[in-house]
């Protein structure tokens, strides 16, 4: 999908803006300023009153200036670390600001972040006042909200957490999944220009990859399932290979963001757990599993028990059983050994014949 979507749309690569120090450009516009402030009532006193044309250039000069000379300080920008600021000049990409500090750029410039007023469940992003983060959500209007949205674009490592999914595993069972995506911008050029809002392509992505991967597991062993598709059943799943579920949803999902610029560092499962509708007879299944496993294992017991205590009173000569007296022997323990309840015993006081 990458490949096709290089091969069909116009690659924008990224270009370092190389800006000039900001201090240079703010202190010469405010001594600027305030020449223009002293030339002012000079240039109107010598120039208008005593028709000097000199003195009048001056005047409109600075009168000019003074209208207008704000314009220098719009291309005065502040660069924190780890932060970057894509840069257009009448609709032209001229360059991606990354060097943190202060600098002057054109002050024709505008910075361009589709993705400034998306908010995800994430790092990275602030959450609304009174607002509930439910997957996406875009301040639309700003009419709500009076913060000022930045263009800038963080270099940091930010960690998305997706929302948990409903997905059906291979044997068609329905589990609920949440993985925690850590992601960050490599190419600001591509995360800004190649798709229409980066955030959003990569929560979707996400979902995506999810989805394919986890079709390919059952969430717990089960005979007869390949999943490394080598045609040989495996005994991968969902609970017990984690890592490698992680690990396939990460490569998976770093295939389909790398044309946007973006690279996955890594993917967790957050949460694993069967749907609520099937989770009460999925959770009835291991409890029989487990009792006939602890069935299996008193028995297992209980029948060498018997073999010890035959052989001991074989050994030490205790009476002679026949065939018949062993059976009901062997039976008995059995039953005292294997029962649920505390045995209550018969104690006959005659003959046991």
């Amino acid at each position: 999908m990458a490949k096709l979507l290089e091969n069909s749309y116009n690659n924008v690569e990224e270009k370092i803006y190389r800006a000039k120090s900001g201090w240079l450009v703010l202190i010469l516009s405010i001594l600027a300023y305030i020449a223009a402030i002293v030339c002012v009532p000079l240039g109107g006193i010598h120039g208008i009153d005593e028709g000097n044309p000199l003195f009048t250039a001056l005047f409109v000069v600075s009168i000019l200036y003074l209208c207008v000379g704000w314009i220098w300080w719009c291309g005065l920008k502040v660069i924190r670390p780890n932060e970057a600021l894509v840069l257009t000049l009448f609709g032209r990409y001229i360059g991606t600001l990354k060097q943190d500090g202060f600098f002057f750029v054109n002050p024709f410039c505008a910075s361009f972040n589709p993705a400034a007023r998306t908010k995800l469940n994430q790092s990275g992003d602030v959450k609304p006042e009174g607002s509930v983060f439910s997957g996406i959500q875009v301040n639309a209007g700003g009419a709500t909200t009076a913060e000022m949205v930045s263009n800038k674009i963080s270099l940091k490592v930010m960690t998305l957490n997706n929302n948990r999914q409903k997905i059906n595993d291979c044997l068609g069972n329905p589990v609920e999944i949440g993985i925690a995506v850590m992601w960050r911008v490599v190419d600001t050029a591509k995360a800004v220009f190649n798709v229409d809002n980066y955030k959003e392509y990569l929560s979707l992505q996400c979902d995506s990859a999810l989805r394919e991967i986890v079709r390919i597991y059952p969430y717990d062993v089960a005979p007869g399932v390949d999943t490394t598709g080598d045609g040989v059943a495996d005994e991968g799943s969902l609970r017990g290979s984690s890592d490698l579920v992680a690990s396939r949803i990460r490569d998976k999902i770093e295939e389909k963001v790398a044309f946007a610029g973006l690279e996955v560092v890594e993917a967790r499962i957050t949460y694993l757990a069967y749907a609520p509708e099937i989770a009460a007879v999925m959770l009835q299944r291991q409890q029989a599993s487990a009792i006939i496993d602890a069935r299996k294992m008193i028995v297992d017991g209980a029948v060498g028990m018997v073999q010890m205590a035959l052989d001991k009173i074989n050994h030490e000569d205790i009476c002679q059983l026949d065939d018949e007296r062993k059976a009901q022997m062997v039976a008995n323990l059995l039953v005292v050994l294997c029962g649920n309840r505390d045995a209550q015993p018969i104690v006959n006081a005659g003959s046991i014949y």
